[in-house]
């Protein structure tokens, strides 16, 4: 018998950091809208790749640009990560971490985005903003302990979390010019 295969949906995402006019480095998330299989989740800007996205550059690019108003001229990116599948959703994310010139106003697509967060990286790197708690999806054969980051009253977990978690202090100690 032959070994059954999981097809993923593929995704691109963007991680816009910036440094604000005091020098502190930024991250721009958005909290998904309460509808759909992310509904309520912190997550990047992203989605699904589209027939037209030639590469999941692209794809992250177009989705940013949808999803919060910002340009692809707005965006440097930095580097292209190493692709991270969901637990709960069957999704392969590719995620790229860009520079960005930030907006005066986010333009969210009120749709898939019910807010903007602008969070500062030196305040999720505080232990008071790490947390565990046991958490049970369906098709989970028993209850998991999922770490999270606190940002203001929401819990940022899941892929987001395993993609940002390694990623922050190598932000933090300069890696890239941000």
């Amino acid at each position: 018998m032959g070994e059954s295969r999981i097809t993923r949906t593929e995704a691109g995402v963007l991680i816009p950091v910036y440094r604000d006019d005091e020098g502190d480095l930024r991250l721009i998330l958005i909290r998904r809208s309460e509808h759909g299989i992310h509904g309520g989740q912190l997550a990047f800007p992203g989605g699904k790749q589209d027939r037209g996205d030639i590469t999941m550059l692209a794809t992250a690019l177009r989705e940013a640009k949808e999803e919060i108003g910002l340009s692809p001229a707005d965006v440097t990116v930095l580097e292209s990560l190493p692709c991270v599948d969901t637990m709960t959703s069957n999704f392969r994310l590719y995620p790229f971490l860009a520079r960005i010139v930030p907006l005066m106003a986010w333009l969210p697509e009120v749709e898939e985005v019910s807010a903007v967060i602008d969070t500062r990286l030196a305040d999720l790197a505080h232990a008071d903003r790490h947390g565990e708690q046991m958490m049970m999806f369906p098709h989970w054969p028993k209850p998991y302990r999922v770490p999270f980051y606190m940002i203001g009253e929401h819990q940022l977990w899941g892929a987001t979390y395993r993609i940002l978690r390694p990623l922050l202090p190598r932000i933090l100690a300069g890696e890239w010019d941000i």
